[in-house]
């Protein structure tokens, strides 16, 4: 079997998870100054970089962690639980740094990721789902665009972003300096505040065709079998991760509320209705993170047998995806109605719900992603395959 159809698991998940465990504490002492900023705090930021949550996501051929999906899944959710903004950072730079070193060739890598095991090794963020243009030169591409949602940026050294080829319409994703583009201080939002996740344009800047990849491969430069699932599917993973730790988060702080109303005058936490609707958001949220986990579970097999994914299994991440961001949106649902004055005051209910409703807005668990998960199964269209997040055909 070849090193690319090889599914790596990696021995490192433990420690990984362990030294997330440790910085609980201080990532959630540090989460209002965070919202404050716009960005996680500095000593946050460092400490979880320290920590290989980054690594995790970059092939094991470069000197990363390689994890595999479902260990993909757990660290997400793992770091989301303990604050719903560090997640959700950490996930946009994994993700887009991990796919960057995976399918960009020698030339690129050897730029980007000269020793990933030493910490030398670029950071990406940026936006994938609104083309820039790409005029073909010489030996690249001169690039002009604008781009949103930059999640990770104020920690980024260079930029994701996606790019539609003058001409020919190919889309491409380019990988170039921060440096090279201008930053638009313009993140004022609900929630997810603490994460960075700013505009950016830049006007006919020259990027080395050196430093671009299809958007559509599957067939990854570096590493193993998990990034043959592609730029979309390695972001449902992450994605993933993310709703079930938050909505975890979020039951969890409505039974430690309810523990301090019980018995007391006119708590509604005493009533039969509240105790049948939280043990209905139990079984929702863990029976959404059952399937997701199984979805993976039979994917990593296929991966491992050094097969593609099927349209069916395509469909059934993202409809795993869209499960698990839904019911952790009515589990954030049962905690407002609950929580009494807890939802509204400054806290941690009020700050995860405020994130979730903003992490829910995500294109990847968007109306029209479902509606075509939808026509592959209910079989309105039996020969289309995904692109993106289209059914083609």
């Amino acid at each position: 079997m070849t090193a690319s159809a090889r599914l790596h698991v990696s021995e490192e998940f433990p420690a990984i998870l362990k030294r997330i465990d440790a910085l609980r504490d201080s990532i959630e002492a540090n989460a209002d100054a965070a919202e404050e900023l716009g960005r996680l705090t500095e000593d946050t930021a460092q400490a979880l970089l320290a920590s290989g949550i980054v690594r995790a996501g970059l092939p094991e051929n470069l000197g990363g962690y390689e994890f595999s999906p479902r260990q993909l899944i757990e660290t997400i959710e793992r770091l989301s639980y303990y604050d719903a903004a560090a997640g959700w950072t950490m996930m946009a730079l994994q993700m887009m740094t991990g796919t960057t070193a995976a399918y960009l060739g020698a030339v690129a890598a050897a730029e980007l990721f000269p020793d990933v095991a030493g910490g030398d090794y670029a950071l990406l963020s940026g936006h994938g789902t609104r083309p820039g243009q790409a005029v073909p030169v010489d030996g690249g591409y001169v690039v002009s665009g604008d781009w949103q949602f930059a999640s990770g940026m104020a920690l980024a050294t260079h930029i994701h972003s996606a790019i539609q080829v003058a001409g020919t319409g190919e889309p491409r994703v380019l990988a170039m300096p921060k440096s090279q583009v201008t930053l638009v201080d313009n993140w004022d939002v609900l929630g997810l505040r603490a994460t960075s996740s700013i505009d950016y344009h830049c006007a006919e800047v020259y990027v080395p065709e050196t430093h671009t990849y299809l958007a559509t491969t599957m067939v990854p430069a570096n590493g193993g079998a998990i990034y043959r699932v592609g730029l979309v599917n390695m972001s449902a993973i992450v994605h993933t991760g993310w709703a079930l730790g938050v909505g975890r988060r979020l039951l969890d702080e409505l039974k430690l509320y309810a523990s301090r109303k019980f018995g007391t005058f006119g708590a509604a936490v005493d009533t039969a209705q509240f105790h049948a609707e939280y043990a209905t958001a139990e079984a929702k949220l863990r029976a959404a993170r059952a399937w997701a986990m199984q979805v993976w579970h039979d994917n990593e097999d296929t991966l491992a047998a050094g097969e593609p994914l099927s349209t069916e299994q395509e469909t059934l991440v993202r409809l795993a995806l869209n499960h698990a961001t839904w019911t952790a949106h009515e589990v954030g649902q049962a905690a407002h109605r609950w929580a009494a004055t807890a939802a509204i005051r400054r806290g941690p209910i009020d700050r995860f719900l405020r994130d979730l409703a903003t992490g829910t807005q995500h294109i990847t668990s968007g109306p029209v992603v479902l509606q075509n998960c939808g026509k592959w199964l209910s079989g309105a269209q039996p020969e289309a395959r995904w692109e993106f997040l289209d059914l083609i055909g």
